[in-house]
């Protein structure tokens, strides 16, 4: 592709289009040159009375591009004085969409539509000047004619910044410009650099910018003339938008404020070295600063050495005698701060994002309506700086940032109005409702409670509006000057944004058509004003006009659009009804005859829907309603009133029942709200009743109350549903046909205080001013309680585990509730002022509460009545303003943090005693500050008890150690005002802080270029902000309760820098906030790895691997430690043959057999490994810490007791593992340590079995008659090849040859030949003899390679490609004697430093190789030489494969593309390598298909048309190009699978897997049927309902979220999802007959829940401390053991505690039936200890097996009758899973050493079978015992059981 750096570092426009020749440029009207007197220079001059008619166009045809990428855009003209100028832009976004950018002097005021943005322009004035002085003087911008003092002016637009902001468009390119009259121009330029015209090229050098750190001086042919001394600012004017000054109108280009200090490249020539101060200090004073110096102080530089920042300092500078500025630790702080470049200063600036993965909202700097004003740095979600410097960098030019972005994402939001409760709206469909929630727009479903937002207005938005069919939605926000946005509903994008010069705007509404929008407010004389603006063509980009304004001392209260003509509308208010119409630019209005009434207020207007549009105005009728209780019907034609009505209150009871209501007279019930339909009429009513009324107003058919007064109700376009609002925050409806009410949002009426999160139940309680305390369901967004108190609660925290919270109050009243009993606790009055701070232990031993009155009071928490432990006095600072969050707890439950006694010390204290251990004096840590610094806030980080977070008044955040009181590290400017709340997540990776509006997410260690991200959302200060539980999402809450999803990868997803494991740096963040998307690693926790990560996946987008291996760091040079054979227990000398009949010991216990002695293990260290070359396509065997037992002899032919059926799944870590042969129909690929040979047509699979570890790769002779596979070595030995005859599946030969693994094997095109390749710790090239295996020739390559192939044409050339680059071979023959001649090139020099990582003939005479920078070399066979090069791809390309002239390219970015290349034949060689641009071939690419993963292997037919592609996500795809169809042929797990279990019918089974998914695949045909994935979490184990019908077949799965799903096999659909655990789920079942899920933690906790409606009945804690390993359930009466039930189940935990429970969950009952604890030695394994398992056995549910860690590695059963051990079975391994048939009494039993034994339980008979490359994690028969599944990491094998 061509290159784009020839516009680098700018591009002289001018010169480009030769604009002199107008040939590639135009000129219209008066256009010409003279020779300025001030630049001395010949310049253009565009004059005309109307601008459009003179102008200057660049380029001159519209379809043409001058394609010009730089994101600044540089014009130097001159206004002409007394004239107007405009100038518009046209700019490309990525999106595609060419928006135009217009500034001029001649408009008023901002506008801004879909694909037009207008600026005013400001024009500047000669300095002192008079027009200058008055510009300066006053707050709005002089717009208009140019003064006649105005000077040449270099102006710099930010495209990028403009499109980001203001339309959330992501620049591309700079596609046309057009200068109109009236100007002089010398010359316009574009640029990535900020360049400074007032900087000489010598002064530029002396301060050391250069274009490398984004900046520079202004090119010479660009530069104004300055005379020598004289300043370039007194001559001339430099304008940058975005602009730093502060003049009305918003968002006008214009001037910035002139400081001394704000432009440092002309006015700071040189550091400035502050003279030393003489200060006077008292004695403790000098003591204190003597002491922070010495903690504080770093270590000194040499003097003359700069310093360099590489990260955040651990402490901070204070010194008397200099001033040394730090990097600060959050770059996008700095927006008001100069960028100055000195030698003891360096503030970076960011780049502006504009990936567009954020949501960016529009802010009006400066502006004086807005809350915002005083922030500016919250104009974006993300804030980042316009002004970008460029700081250089060893290697990459990318700066590190906080990833994922965004990292927050807003979920749910729980509230309802803000400014108002009378809009809510119904959508077309009636499937939605939209309503505001202060500065937001929900729109949320009806049926499932989802929420979609609208994101854009500053303050509260106070009026809705929908056009007939629901496509346009427009609102309007509070505020002195009222902001009305036009959206798109169904794209949720803003069309147009426009300001009404009103404030109090209160009514929107828009015509049927949407062509008509009206709105009502105040104007500055606090008149009514109501506009009409046109809205026609909003839709397609045009402007929104005003069509007329009328402003009126007449009280509007709502005003609607008539729905049959556009140009009428009806207004209703106090006094009045009228009438309006708008014609010939007018609005006027007449009132309605009101006679008597006319002196009522009234409330709400509705026309009579439901008739004709062409029904004549006759019989149109209005109705309105008022606060007196009258219902009016008005005749619109005649203008006067035909009925009138009264709601009046009953006047009597009867028999406890109140009557329907009816009009009569007497005192009436405000009426807020009508609307009307064609059948009846609904009224919303200040008694809080819903009513729905005939239309003669007889009786009240049907009525709903409500909690407060009913604000507004709407009825939905089929008149099915009514809508009904609350004063008191209350949303829902009325379903008219089953007379249903469904509540949809219930809110706050007032600031939310404080809230605490129950992690466990998904449940949130808050505090509000309103007085209430709530309780929320976080999924269903329901409110649980509401707990209501004169008193105003003020900060409330859940009790860690138990169904209980705490509430403090004003009063100081401490209240503790049971939220399952609905009981008050225990009630404290320890406290006289307000409770500013309440909190548990994280243990749920203690309380802690705090008050404004400086006392702190300790409770035992772990007793019902909370008893009060100890009170201290004057300990805690005074003061409100740290609620609710003024105690904080350190995660070991051991330290309690908080301010007090005054506000500059925070305490450190014992949490179990309120002992102090610790004072910190915060307001000596700065002593250069001006002021004494305060605390704030204080927060422990929850991984690191020795870190406490303080936030001050100074807007800092400190790190404190708890040890020692000493400062670690200080962060500061970390909100643009004071800090509010601040949170650490439990990894200690991210910080959560909240400032004002505004919340934000750092990175922890503060390590990145960009540490942080903004989130705005809120109107209102935030009052706290936390983390959820589980770590998967964030709450904020301040003026509503915003819940967000929590993106950020967990810690072992995204390669850590400090980890010793080597890999490739992430450098593409499109790949990695791809990672998020399909990582399946719980957040929480991070189990024991059962094996490393795998080397392939982590180049760039497929990094999410990583997550399933938990905190384990792998290094390239860690020693192999592989266990010596250990002899089983009982069995003869492991050197004799063993038979198929081997028994096992078995014990029938009398007594406990005595103690075996272990054998010592002897320990191999090898040596150090070479390191991995940066390629995917390298193979790399996945990491195993299971060793093969070399001692296990597998049963002889036709003697095995099972036999394999089944593969499921390929392994997507090998390399070039599947062939297809499609003439001869064979198809091959591997799994495992297997390789399947599959029939496509017949779906059946033979399976060729000789290897013992993973396969790497595979090769096919030409024939088909041949396969060869390669695999690792066990414990270190040398690689082997087997070599398979297909037709009978034998293994005719194997050769182990190769040191490490084989990358690589080839068959020759006559098959004579043979080649393997090894990998990179051995690269070395084999060539073979194809009839006899025998070696032919090798040769020891320079470096790593990666692919190689034989010519197609000439049998004795092949090539290799490697990281050193491409190696031509040849085979010489001499009689016998072969040699392979080797000649190396190196990579073109224009593709860079690349590894050559495939390769491919073509035709006779070319190669074509691939990068892993994804670039296509072409090279001549004949002269060795690289002829022409292509990018094909973004990523690295691993897969390539030429069929005639089109050519397949696979890569890592999940492309796979086809390519003709016939035009490559004609490329002549050259003595420069070409690209295909220049060499002016045409390489066309004609199909491209996105796969789930990075292609590994690929195999098409001669035509290229069809063909099987491999992926790593474990999918075979067959791809036909000719009718672009593609299907998956074989899917297997990409991630370890965590269970597989038999449907009970059998028909199906279902399997789940680290990433998330259950899948259930159909038998016998193992298809699969479906699958259900859930992102971001770990399905850990899964199983079937009891049910056998297909219809209500389900499977319910446990997440390691701690959440279960249920899903139906019919509908595909999830049923239901439940919460009974806040950590991982390690084992689910169903009871026998289906009534209740149980459900194992990871902390020792069995839920037993409901599958109907997903309550938690019970939970069992009998296991709490050790995770739940198994859990089974039978049916069995359990009188025999003495209890009641009609089942029984067992649970086992890894602390080999295995309990077993007679139940009948009919009546609820659930006894403890048996509990046992098997004894164990102390475990000193690296790894974890051996799994925990029990089980009933099948044929006696009256015995127990169980296995596990112990004193012998033995299966025990246990008789629950005889309650002893009546049986044991040795085993030569720990079992690592165990299952047990239901015939035969067959055991499987699986261990880490690779085998699976089937055992005879009776007779102790056994047979090992070593068809796993990896240690077994599961075993499971299927219901009937005839089949048996076994895993192993993601390898599925099924087997088919004989009999033993």
């Amino acid at each position: 592709m061509a290159s784009k750096g020839w516009q680098h570092p700018y591009v002289n426009i001018f010169k480009h289009v030769r604009v002199e020749d107008w040939r590639k440029s135009a000129k219209e009207g008066d256009v010409s040159t003279y020779t300025d007197k001030t630049l001395k220079c010949s310049v253009f001059r565009i004059r005309g009375t109307v601008p459009a008619n003179s102008y200057i166009l660049v380029p001159k045809n519209s379809n043409q591009s001058l394609g010009l990428i730089g994101r600044y855009f540089y014009l130097l003209f001159r206004p002409i004085p007394g004239k107007y100028f405009v100038v518009h832009l046209d700019v490309a976004a990525e999106e595609g969409q060419v928006v135009r950018i217009s500034f001029s002097n001649m408009f008023k005021e901002f506008k801004s539509t879909a694909t037009w943005l207008q600026f005013p322009f400001l024009c500047g004035a000669a300095k002192d000047s008079v027009y200058e002085s008055t510009a300066n003087s006053a707050r709005h911008g002089l717009v208009g004619p140019a003064p006649t003092s105005v000077r040449w002016t270099c102006l710099m637009l930010d495209l990028q910044y403009t499109l980001s902001v203001y339309l959330n468009r992501c620049y591309s390119h700079l596609k046309s410009i057009k200068l109109c009259a009236n100007m002089a121009v010398k010359n316009m330029f574009t640029s990535d650099l900020i360049l400074d015209p007032g900087v000489s090229f010598s002064e530029a050098k002396l301060m050391g910018l250069a274009s490398s750190q984004g900046t520079g001086p202004m090119p010479r042919d660009m530069s104004f003339p300055a005379p020598k001394g004289g300043s370039w600012h007194d001559l001339y004017d430099y304008i940058k938008f975005p602009s730093e000054g502060t003049k009305l109108p918003f968002d006008s280009i214009q001037k910035g404020n002139l400081r001394p200090e704000a432009n440092c490249f002309s006015s700071q020539r040189s550091p400035i070295r502050e003279e030393a101060r003489s200060v006077s200090l008292s004695k403790p004073i000098q003591d204190r600063v003597s002491l922070i110096q010495q903690i504080t102080t770093p270590k000194s530089m040499p003097r003359n050495q700069t310093p360099v920042v590489t990260n955040i300092p651990e402490v901070g500078v204070v010194s008397s005698q200099q001033k040394v500025g730090w990097l600060c630790p959050d770059d996008d702080q700095q927006q008001e701060e100069p960028a100055c470049f000195s030698p003891h200063q360096l503030t970076s600036r960011p780049p502006c994002d504009t990936d567009g993965s954020g949501v960016h909202v529009f802010v009006h700097p400066e502006d004086v309506f807005s809350k915002y004003a005083e922030e500016r740095e919250e104009e974006f979600v993300c804030s980042t700086d316009p002004h970008p410097v460029h700081l250089s960098s060893s290697k990459e030019a990318k700066r590190q940032k906080l990833l994922p972005d965004p990292i927050l994402r807003l979920k749910r939001i729980i509230g309802f109005g803000g400014a108002t409760t009378k809009h809510a709206l119904w959508t077309k469909s009636g499937d939605a409702v939209v309503y505001p929630c202060h500065a937001i727009i929900v729109s949320m479903k009806i049926s499932s409670n989802h929420q979609r937002f609208f994101i854009g207005h500053t303050d509260k938005v106070s009026a809705l509006a929908f056009n007939g069919n629901t496509t346009l939605l427009a609102s309007a926000q509070t505020g002195n000057y009222s902001v009305v946005r036009v959206w798109n509903y169904h794209k949720g994008n803003c069309l147009a944004m426009f300001r009404i010069h009103a404030h109090s705007l209160s009514s929107l509404n828009f015509s049927y058509s949407g062509g008509i929008l009206c709105g009502v407010g105040k104007d500055s004389h606090n008149k009514t004003m109501v506009v009409v603006w046109n809205t026609l063509n909003v839709g397609k980009g045009g402007e929104v006009a005003i069509l007329a304004k009328a402003h009126t001392d007449v009280d509007i209260h709502t005003m609607k659009v008539a729905f049959f003509d556009d140009t009428r509308m009806v207004s209703c208010g106090r006094d009045s009804i009228r009438l309006w119409r708008v014609r010939n630019g007018t609005l006027r209005s007449c009132p309605v005859n009101l006679g008597e009434y006319h002196s009522l207020d009234f409330t709400d207007v509705a026309f009579e829907e439901g008739n004709s549009l062409n029904q004549h105005l006759d019989d149109r009728t209005l109705f309105a309603s008022s606060r007196s209780g009258h219902i009016f019907e008005i005749d619109y034609s005649r203008v006067v009133i035909k009925n009138v009505r009264r709601l009046l209150p009953a006047q009597q009871q009867h028999a406890g029942r109140r009557e329907k209501l009816t009009f009569n007279t007497g005192p009436g019930i405000s009426i807020n709200s009508i609307s009307v339909t064609s059948s009846f009429c609904a009224t919303g009513s200040e008694d809080g009743f819903l009513r729905l009324w005939p239309l003669d107003f007889s009786a009240v058919f049907l009525e709903a109350e409500h909690e407060g007064p009913v604000s507004l109700v709407s009825v939905s376009s089929d008149s099915l549903q009514v809508l009904a609002a609350t004063s008191t925050g209350n949303l829902g409806f009325l379903d008219v046909s089953s007379r249903g009410y469904n509540t949809l949002m219930r809110s706050h009426t007032d600031t939310v205080l404080g809230f605490s999160v129950d992690g466990i139940r998904q449940h949130l309680t808050t505090a509000s001013s309103d007085g209430t305390v709530r309780i929320w369901n976080m999924d269903s967004l329901h409110q649980l309680y509401d707990f209501v108190s004169e008193d105003r609660p003020c900060s409330v925290a859940f009790h860690p585990s138990e169904q209980v919270f705490s509430c403090g109050f004003s009063s100081g009243i401490i209240r503790v509730f049971d939220i399952s009993t609905a009981k008050l606790l225990s009630e404290h009055n320890q406290h006289r002022g307000e409770v500013v701070g309440l909190a548990f232990s994280p243990d749920g031993e203690f309380m802690y509460s705090a008050d404004s009155q400086g006392s702190l009071a300790l409770y035992n928490s772990s007793e019902e009545d909370y008893n009060v432990i100890r009170v201290l006095c004057n300990v805690v600072a005074r003061g409100t303003e740290r609620a609710p969050d003024a105690l904080a707890v350190s995660s070991d439950s051991h330290c309690l943090a908080f301010v007090g006694p005054s506000e500059y010390i925070v305490t450190i204290a014992d949490a179990r005693s309120l002992d102090e251990l610790l004072h910190i004096d915060v307001s000596i840590l700065d002593v250069e500050s001006p002021r004494l610094d305060s605390a704030l806030k204080v927060c422990f980080a929850p991984a690191s008890t020795e870190h406490l977070l303080v936030a001050t008044s100074a807007n800092k955040i400190l790190w404190v150690s708890t040890k020692t009181g000493r400062l670690l590290r200080e962060m500061s400017k970390v909100h643009k005002h004071q800090c509010s709340s601040l949170a650490v997540s439990e990894d200690n990776r991210f910080l959560l802080t909240a400032g004002h509006n505004a919340v934000k997410v750092w990175d922890y260690n503060m390590q990145l270029d960009m540490n942080s991200q903004m989130f705005i959302g809120h109107s209102q200060p935030i009052c706290q902000v936390s983390f959820t539980p589980d770590q998967l999402g964030a709450v904020s809450v301040g003026d509503a309760i915003f819940l967000w999803d929590f993106l950020a990868l967990p810690v072992n997803s995204a390669t850590d820098s400090r980890s010793p494991l080597r890999v490739r740096s992430i450098s593409a963040p499109k790949s990695v906030s791809g990672v998020q998307l399909s990582n399946g690693m719980p957040r929480q926790t991070a189990p024991l790895p059962s094996s490393p990560p795998p080397c392939l996946d982590i180049s760039t987008n497929n990094q999410v691997d990583l997550g399933v291996f938990g905190s384990l760091s792998l290094c390239d040079d860690t020693p192999i430690i592989p266990s010596a054979p250990v002899q089983a227990t009982g069995l003869g000398p492991s050197s004799d043959p063993r038979s198929a009949a081997s028994f096992l010991k078995v014990t029938k216990l009398a007594s406990v057999s005595p103690l075996n002695t272990s054998h010592n293990d002897t320990v191999e260290l090898k040596g150090k490994r070479p390191v991995r070359p940066d390629c995917y396509r390298h193979f790399i065997p996945r990491f195993k810490t299971s060793t093969l037992d070399q001692a296990v002899v597998a049963p002889q032919p036709g003697e095995e007791s099972i036999k394999l059926k089944a593969v499921i799944g390929y392994n997507g870590n090998g390399r070039g593992n599947m062939v297809w042969s499609p003439d001869q129909g064979l198809f091959a690929y591997s799994c495992g340590s297997v390789v399947v040979v599959e029939h496509l047509h017949a779906g059946c699979q033979r399976h060729l079995q000789g290897h013992s570890e993973e396969i790497s790769c595979l090769a096919v002779t030409n024939d088909a008659q041949t396969v060869a596979s390669a695999a690792g070595g066990s414990n270190g030995s040398k690689s082997l090849i087997c070599i398979w005859d297909v037709q009978n599946g034998a293994c005719q030969n194997t050769i182990s040859y190769h040191r490490g693994a084989v990358q690589s094997l080839a068959f020759s095109r006559d098959d004579r030949f043979f080649l393997s390749v090894g990998d990179f710790s051995d690269p070395e090239v084999a060539l073979w003899s194809s009839k006899t295996f025998q070696l032919l020739s090798s040769v020891s390559m320079s470096g790593p390679i990666h692919d190689a192939a034989f010519s197609p044409s000439a049998a004795s050339q092949l090539g290799c490609v490697g990281s050193q680059g491409v190696y031509f071979c040849l085979i010489h023959t001499h009689g016998l004697d072969v040699e392979l001649k080797v000649q190396r090139e190196k990579a073109p020099s224009e593709v860079g430093d690349v590894e050559q990582t495939a390769l491919c003939y073509h035709m006779d005479t070319f190669l074509f190789t691939a990068t892993n920078r994804g670039h296509i070399c072409v090279w001549d066979v004949n002269t060795q030489r690289c002829i022409m090069t292509w990018e094909a791809d973004e990523g690295e390309i691993g897969v390539l494969l030429c069929r005639g002239n089109r050519l397949l390219t696979g890569s890592n970015t999940r492309w796979l593309r086809l390519w003709e290349v016939e035009a490559v034949q004609g490329v002549k060689p050259r003595e420069k390598v070409c690209d295909v641009e220049d060499s002016g071939t045409t390489v066309v690419l004609e199909r491209e298909i996105m796969l789930d993963g990075t292609t590994v292997s690929a195999a098409f037919d001669n035509t290229m048309d069809m063909g099987i592609v491999g992926t790593t996500a474990g999918t075979l795809w067959y791809i036909n190009w000719s009718d672009d169809s593609s299907i998956r042929l074989v899917s297997g797990h990409k991630t370890k699978v965590n269970d597989v279990v038999f449907s009970s019918d059998e028909s199906h089974f279902a399997t789940c897997s680290e990433d998330g998914s259950v899948r259930v695949w159909s038998a016998p045909s193992n298809e699969l049927v479906v699958q259900f994935q859930v992102l971001n979490q770990a399905c850990g184990c899964v199983c079937w309902s009891p049910s056998s019908t297909k219809d209500s077949a389900c499977v319910a799965a446990g997440y390691s979220d701690g959440t279960l799903r249920i899903f139906r096999l019919a509908s595909s659909e999830m049923e239901m999802k439940l919460h009974p655990h806040h950590v991982a789920v390690t084992a689910i079942q169903y009871s026998a007959n289906g009534h209740v899920i149980l459900s194992g933690g990871k902390n020792g906790l069995v839920a037993v829940s409901s599958p109907v409606n997903g309550a938690t009945i019970r939970v069992i804690r009998d296991h709490k401390g050790a995770p739940i390993t198994t859990i089974q359930c039978v049916k069995e009466e359990c009188k025999n053991f003495g209890l009641e039930g009609n089942e029984m189940w067992v649970a086992a935990s890894s602390d080999r505690r295995v309990s077993v429970w007679a139940v009948d969950w009919s009546k609820d009952k659930c006894d403890l039936l048996d509990w046992l604890t098997f004894p164990a030695p102390a475990y000193f394994g690296d790894d974890s200890p051996p799994p925990s398992l029990a089980a009933f056995c099948p044929a006696d549910p009256g015995l127990v097996v169980y296995t596990g860690y112990g004193v012998e590695k033995e299966l025990s059963f246990y008789s629950l009758t005889k309650k002893q051990i009546i049986k044991k079975i040795a085993l030569p391994h720990w079992a690592t899973c165990f299952g047990l048939s239901s015939k035969s009494q067959l055991i499987a039993v699986g261990s880490k050493e690779r085998v699976l034994k089937l055992i005879k339980s009776s007779s102790g008979r056994f047979q090992d079978f070593l068809q796993h490359s990896d240690s077994l994690q599961t075993c499971h028969f299927s219901p009937s015992g005839t089949l048996l599944f076994t895993v192993a990491y993601n390898e599925i094998l099924l087997w088919e059981v004989r009999g033993l």
